[in-house]
């Protein structure tokens, strides 16, 4: 009986990110993997239904899992799905506190994401055959998504979800669906907009129908995440990269290459769609003399104190 009422409270909660926060399918299919694997640990461990359990058997079941070889990334991850749970309980009623709000997960060592140099992206761009080179149809769709890709920062499943009509060529804009169901306003390249538009030429040797997506697979429907995945890295093969590249690599070098030119990270974070900037810092790639040169040049006390008189230089900040 306790198995049958954590399922019905888990069932009720997928439901409630599906028809009430409208996640995409695939952050849906991720809350369901995580949670089912933390009530399968509860059902071996002889604990009881989600509305029982306290912050201790929230601590033992991240320890068993550290202790399993899980990593922090992992372990953050998957209490996180389950404090979403206790709030969704909550707001139900059906318990008086959060237990998972004060566990943590063991210390991740955040790494900088791989990224490509923008003269190396930009070169083997420039060397996919175009629409003028009668390239093949899934060529050309593969090129206009990996320019959108790298062009507005996108993550895999803004991508595939990009309709006919959410792109404005007069303006150079796309209103992209993002997580949570929250909408945002990117711009588009020019290089984008060329291979988006040779792309519209031949979609319809593809397209069923009816079919509302930009990108469609061979069989005339919105194409598949792992398609796309399979696509580029075919795609990087045959340009002869030196590497291996992936949707979420050009999404961390759309970010990385803008902070480079441009030190605005609440820019960045916007066009992300971060909804913590903290998220964002991870692209920071500026060092921290480029930061003390910024503060020198834009706060308003730094420059009044400069006029006044001698000022600490960087390594006296530090």
């Amino acid at each position: 009986m306790t198995t049958e009422a954590r399922g019905a409270d888990l069932e009720a909660y997928l439901h409630h990110l599906a028809h009430e926060r409208r996640l995409s399918p695939l952050t849906l299919t991720n809350y369901r993997r995580d949670l089912t694997g933390i009530d399968a640990w509860l059902e071996a461990a002889g604990l009881g239904p989600w509305t029982e359990l306290d912050a201790q058997a929230v601590r033992r079941y991240a320890a068993a899992r550290h202790r399993g070889g899980a990593s922090g990334r992992t372990v953050q991850r998957e209490l996180s799905a389950l404090r979403g749970l206790y709030r969704y309980l909550l707001r139900e009623g059906r318990i008086g506190h959060n237990p998972a709000l004060g566990v943590r997960a063991p210390k991740v060592k955040r790494k900088l994401p791989a990224t490509l140099g923008a003269d190396q992206l930009c070169s083997l761009l420039d060397h996919t055959p175009t629409a003028a080179d009668g390239a093949e149809p899934l060529l050309l769709r593969d090129t206009a998504m990996i320019e959108l890709f790298y062009s507005s920062g996108l993550r895999l499943a803004e991508l595939i979800s990009v309709n006919l009509g959410d792109i404005d060529p007069a303006e150079a804009i796309l209103t992209v669906l993002g997580k949570g169901a929250k909408t945002r306003r990117v711009p588009v390249g020019s290089k984008a907009l060329a291979a988006i538009r040779a792309w519209l030429q031949v979609r319809g040797l593809l397209a069923n129908p009816g079919e509302p997506a930009l990108f469609v697979s061979s069989r005339g429907t919105r194409i598949h995440p792992r398609t796309v995945e399979r696509r580029v890295q075919a795609w990087a093969q045959e340009q002869g990269a030196q590497r291996g590249i992936h949707p979420h690599l050009l999404r961390h070098s759309f970010a990385t290459h803008l902070l480079e030119s441009s030190g605005d990270l609440r820019a960045v974070q916007e066009l992300l769609g971060h909804a913590d900037i903290a998220t964002t810092q991870i692209y920071t790639h500026l060092d921290f003399q480029h930061l003390a040169e910024v503060y020198d040049k834009a706060h308003p006390r730094a420059k009044r104190k400069k006029e006044e008189g001698p000022q600490m230089n960087a390594n006296e900040r530090k």
